[in-house]
C-alpha cells in the first residue's frame, strides 16, 4: 500500500478516535486535553477498594479521601496532595500491569484544574496505560496531542520513539520508519546535560531502523544498519540480538564470506546462545556456496555431535536445527555425488531421534548412498533393516513410511537383479574368452 494512502487511512482512524481526548473548555486553553466520562469517574472512586485483591506485595499508596472529585490545586496543599497520591496510584496499577484501573484515575486528573507540569506527566502515563492496554490508535493520538502542546518538551524524542514502535505494530512500517527518523532530528535538539539520554534514545532508534526492515524482508537495507551497529561499543547494544539477524540477513541476500565471518564470531562469543544451532546452519550454508565443503561438512557435524548439556536447555529448537542442517547439507553433498561426506552426515542424522518417521527416512537414504558407494551388500542390509521394522509398527504406519517400505523392497528385489545380471554377464564374458582362446580365428582373418 502507498505511504498516502496509508496516511489517509491511519488520519481517518485518528479522527474516529478524537472524541476520547478533546480540551476540557474552549475558554481555558490551559486545561488538559483529556475529557472524563461518567463511567470513568465511576472506576476512578473505586479504585482503592481493588489494592487489597491486586496479588502483590507491593504496598500501594493510601488513596484520597474522594479519588472521583476533580483536584482544583490553586495553592491548595490538600489538593496537591491528592493529585501526588493518585498519581502514585495510576503507577501503582501500571507497575502491576492493571492498566484499566490506572486510566480512570489518570483521566479523571487531566479533568481537573491541575499545573501544566502535573499535566504533562498525566498525559504522558495515560498514553502508556493506552498503549499497555493494546488500544495502539488510540494511544496514537493522545501521544500525538502531547507533542502538539509541548513540542519542545524533552520526552518527545521518546514519544515519537513509542510512536514509530506502534506504527510497526500496527503494519504500516513506512509510518513507523518516518517516526524513527524524526527521533533522531528531535534528539538533536536535547540540551548538553541530557547527553547520555539523547545516546541511548538514539541507539535504539537506530535499532528500531533496522529491525524495521529487517521485519519488512528488506534485508540488504537491514544488513547495513546492523553492521553498523555492530561496530558500536555502547554496553547497552544487544549485541547477541543484532548479530544474529545480521547474520541471518546476509546470508538471505547471499552475502556469503561477510555471514562467514559474523557466524564463526557468534559461535566462539555466545557458545551458550539458543541461536546457535541456526547459526551454524546459515554458518554451513554460506560455507557450502562458498565451495568449502569440508569446512560446511564439519559445521553440520559440530551441530550434531553438539553436546547434551547444551541441547538439554531447549531440546525441541536443537533437533529441530540439527534435523534440518544435516538433512539439507547431506542432501546437497549427496545430489553433489560426494557420497563419502553424505555418508558422514547420515550416519550422524540417524541418532538425532529414535522414532520411526526419522531413522526409516534416513536409513533409506543411508542405503542409496551405499549403493553409490558400491557396496550392495551393505546396501541391502540396510533396506532389510528397514522392512523388518515394519511389523513393528502395525496400526501406527503412515502412508508416507509405508511407501519408504515399498521402495526399499524395491531396491531389494533391483540389486538382487542387478547382481545376478552382472554375474551372468561376467560369466558370458568369461566364458567367450575362453572359447576364443582355444578356436582362435582363421588366418585369413588375422592381421
Amino acid at each position: 500500500m502507498a505511504l498516502r494512502t496509508k496516511w489517509i487511512l491511519v488520519l481517518g482512524v485518528l479522527s474516529a478516535l478524537e472524541s476520547t481526548v478533546r480540551p476540557k473548555s474552549s475558554a481555558d486553553p490551559a486545561a488538559p486535553a483529556v475529557s472524563v466520562s461518567a463511567d470513568d469517574s465511576a472506576a476512578s472512586s473505586s479504585i482503592a477498594k481493588d489494592f487489597a485483591a491486586a496479588g502483590t506485595s507491593t504496598k500501594p499508596p493510601a488513596a484520597s479521601a474522594d479519588t472521583n472529585a476533580a483536584p482544583e490545586l490553586s495553592g491548595n496543599a490538600t489538593g496537591t496532595n491528592i493529585v501526588n497520591t493518585n498519581l502514585a496510584m495510576a503507577d501503582y496499577f501500571i507497575n502491576v500491569r492493571q492498566p484499566e484501573k490506572a486510566e480512570p484515575l489518570l483521566v479523571a486528573l487531566l479533568a481537573g484544574n491541575i499545573p501544566e507540569s502535573l499535566q504533562k506527566i498525566a498525559l504522558f502515563k495515560l498514553a502508556t496505560t493506552v498503549r499497555d492496554e493494546n488500544d495502539l490508535p488510540r494511544a496514537q493520538t493522545i501521544y500525538t496531542q502531547y507533542t502538539q502542546r509541548w513540542p519542545a518538551d524533552p520526552k518527545v524524542p521518546e514519544i515519537l520513539l513509542r510512536q514509530g514502535q506502534m506504527f510497526r505494530a500496527m503494519g504500516l512500517n513506512d509510518l513507523a520508519l518516518a517516526k524513527f527518523y524524526s527521533v533522531m532530528t528531535a534528539a538533536l535538539a536535547l540540551k548538553d546535560d541530557q547527553f547520555s539520554y539523547y545516546q541511548s534514545l538514539v541507539l535504539q532508534t537506530q535499532v528500531e531502523i533496522a529491525e524495521t526492515h529487517y521485519y519488512m524482508g528488506q534485508f540488504a537495507d537491514a544488513a547495513d544498519f546492523y553492521q553498523r551497529l555492530i561496530q558500536s561499543a555502547d554496553p547497552n547494544l544487544n549485541r547477541r540480538q543484532v548479530q544474529f539477524h545480521l547474520i541471518r540477513s546476509l546470508s538471505i541476500i547471499g552475502r556469503n564470506d561477510q555471514a562467514v565471518a559474523q557466524a564463526q564470531d557468534f559461535t566462539t562469543r555466545f557458545p551458550e546462545a539458543d541461536e546457535v544451532p541456526e547459526t551454524r546452519y546459515y554458518l554451513a550454508q554460506s560455507l557450502k556456496a562458498l565451495g568449502r565443503n569440508a569446512e560446511a561438512l564439519q559445521q553440520v557435524l559440530l551441530c550434531l555431535q553438539q553436546q547434551k548439556s547444551r541441547t538439554a536447555k531447549n531440546p525441541e529448537l536443537w533437533a529441530y536445527w540439527q534435523q534440518r542442517v544435516g538433512n539439507e547439507v547431506g542432501n546437497e553433498l549427496y545430489h553433489e555425488g560426494d557420497y563419502v561426506k553424505a555418508l558422514e552426515v547420515y550416519v550422524n542424522l540417524v541418532d538425532l531421534d529414535p522414532s520411526p518417521r526419522w531413522q526409516i527416512p534416513v536409513d533409506y537414504q543411508l542405503g542409496m548412498t551405499y549403493e553409490k558407494l558400491l557396496q550392495p551388500a551393505k546396501a541391502i542390509d540396510t533396506y532389510q533393516a528397514i522392512v523388518t521394522k515394519e511389523s513393528d509398527l502395525g496400526t501406527n504406519n503412515t502412508p508416507a513410511l509405508k511407501a519408504v517400505f515399498d521402495m526399499a523392497r524395491w531396491r531389494i528385489n533391483f540389486i538382487q537383479w542387478q547382481t545376478n545380471a552382472d554375474a551372468v554377464d561376467h560369466s558370458i564374458s568369461l566364458s567367450s574368452a575362453a572359447l576364443n582362446s582355444t578356436n582362435p580365428p582363421p588366418a585369413s582373418t588375422r592381421q
